[in-house]
């Protein structure tokens, strides 16, 4: 069998532009003699559509869209493409129309709704009774959505489900499955996909064809990675990563596709620059602005950003303080030449500053934290300024070490709409700022394009006279240790302390920090997701809580 893989980027809610990319996947796999053509999951409306899926018309408008494309769709194709519908149940179903010979021929709906992490499906969805298997092209097809087929095996934590969509599949009759996926990117989690792919066509004895989303949704990145199985287990053909493609896959042809693995720093880096690329494109912004401390944060924010928009759309702003040293300059010049920005502005923020002091003499303490912090909001007034005058979009440079515990200032350098390093530790950030200076060339890099002096000296915010990091947190090596355990894994104290050989009182110190700076991180930039455990929609903590470590 022929069968096209269209791995399209949906924006959510562009129903206009969505069915144009659907319309030209489908004239390019008829004129490739497809007999099988698979969308994504949502495919039409975007994914996750969230509470749009309420507005009234919406629902409507697709299912019209839908009617439209069924009409392109010759009896020798069969073509999966993703919806919501309604349904008697809860509102709406997540769907796959089944369109062949010019009309809707059906509708398959997703059976197992997941409700972890990011996902919120059974707010909106009424669950599927049963795999729908359709007879196509001598075949006997199972059109499967996301969560039917994956099960969470790609998952943080274990999911059980009452039932099993592949084996109701295959005891229906079943000769192929095709899967509709939107599976947003966490580092390594391609790797699993094609584990399990491999793993079930084995298993099941089935071919199994698997079609991924692609492209940035506000917080998410989809990483795309769709590809044909064959019922041994050997991928036959796929689609590229981190870019709409698509593919036509003879199933009886011997090729076989086997990319080459990126590593996990490769993997982030191409998310960041993605999930960047798509939040700057789908808000209608044309450029961005960065504050540019020389040190290693900005310095990587920098780089992502003039992959993900050319660094003539990037504005740099030096913001020196009386306590910025000159070496810190030189650092954010050079990121700026390294990078090759289209503008760099120099806006010493002392004489602000010092307005401030004044203004608030013998009424309030300009002092400590209080002074500290000025000095960071000052920064980021200047940002948004720029952000307003421009119309640039400003994004924020915290990682997520800093996030994690407070290490940040609301209003000042945590202003901005997107923060695209907000899920890297700290150590995270070092790994892939050395991958990049040492494989600069495969990711569009003339040269190494952060500066090694901010790579090589201590962090510091320098917010007061010869200020580090490791003033006010352990060392980074210490705390991402621990945070790993105390926030990707959900894990006690005395894990973390056994895990990371941090004594009690520094795995409580950072325990307590964490818990202390959920208000702020309410308050973050959109975070993009790069990990099981992101700050933002999948961890769902409370601000005011008397739970103790």
């Amino acid at each position: 069998m022929k069968i096209a893989l269209a791995q399209i980027n949906s924006k959510v809610g562009d129903l206009a532009a969505n069915e144009i990319q659907h319309a030209d996947a489908i004239a390019r796999a008829v004129a490739s003699s497809a007999q099988l053509l698979v969308f994504p999951e949502m495919s039409v409306l975007g994914y996750p559509p969230r509470d749009l899926v309420e507005r009234h018309g919406v629902v409507e408008a697709c299912e019209a869209a839908v009617a439209r494309l069924a009409k392109l769709v010759p009896a020798s194709m069969l073509a999966l493409v993703g919806l919501p519908i309604k349904s008697r149940g809860r509102p709406f179903a997540n769907a796959l129309a089944m369109l062949r010979g010019g009309r809707v021929e059906g509708y398959a709906t997703k059976q197992l709704l997941p409700s972890y992490d990011v996902f919120d499906e059974d707010r909106h969805f009424t669950p599927g009774p049963h795999s729908v298997v359709i007879d196509h092209a001598g075949e006997r097809i199972a059109a499967l959505l996301c969560e039917d087929f994956w099960q969470a095996g790609d998952a943080r934590a274990v999911r059980c489900y009452p039932r099993d969509p592949i084996a109701d599949a295959k005891a229906n009759g079943a000769t192929m499955i095709a899967v509709a996926s939107a599976s947003p990117f966490v580092a390594g989690k391609d790797a699993q996909h094609a584990a399990l792919l491999v793993t079930r066509a084995r298993k099941i004895g089935l071919p199994i064809v698997s079609c991924n989303a692609v492209g940035g949704q506000d917080d998410l990145v989809f990483d795309g990675g769709s590809r044909v199985v064959s019922a041994e287990g050997v991928v036959l053909g796929g689609c590229a990563r981190f870019t709409a493609d698509m593919v036509i896959v003879d199933t009886r042809a011997s090729i076989v596709h086997a990319p080459a693995p990126l590593s996990l720093d490769s993997e982030r880096f191409h998310a960041c620059v993605l999930g960047t690329r798509d939040y700057i494109a789908k808000t209608g912004h044309a450029s961005v602005v960065i504050g540019l401390s020389g040190g290693i944060d900005s310095a990587l924010v920098g780089a992502i950003a003039a992959a993900a928009v050319g660094p003539a759309k990037v504005t740099g702003l030096l913001m020196p303080s009386r306590y910025s040293s000159q070496g810190s300059l030189d650092d954010a010049r050079e990121t700026a030449r390294l990078l090759g920005l289209g503008r760099i502005e120099t806006l010493p923020i002392d004489a602000m500053h010092l307005s401030i002091e004044s203004i608030v003499a013998n009424k309030f303490a300009v002092t400590g934290l209080a002074g500290e912090n000025l000095q960071s909001r000052a920064r980021g007034l200047l940002l948004m300024l720029a952000s307003n005058a421009t119309g640039a979009l400003v994004l924020t440079t915290g990682n997520k070490s800093e996030y994690a515990t407070g290490y940040a200032t609301l209003y000042g350098d945590m202003n901005g709409g997107l923060a695209p390093i907000g899920d890297l530790y700290k150590t995270e950030v070092y790994a892939m700022a050395r991958m990049l200076n040492a494989r600069h060339a495969d990711h569009g890099f003339a040269m190494p394009p952060i500066p090694a002096a901010s790579i090589d000296k201590a962090p510091s915010a320098e917010l007061r006279p010869d200020q580090t990091d490791q003033d006010s947190l352990p060392p980074y090596e210490v705390l991402d240790a621990v945070l790993r355990v105390l926030v990707d894994g959900e894990g006690s104290v005395n894990e973390a302390m056994e895990k990371s050989g941090a004594p009690r009182e520094v795995v409580q110190r950072i325990a307590t920090m964490l818990d202390r700076a959920q208000f702020k991180r309410d308050q973050a930039a959109i975070i993009l997701k790069l990990s099981p455990r992101a700050f933002g929609r999948g961890r769902r903590y409370p601000i005011v809580s008397g739970w103790s470590w």
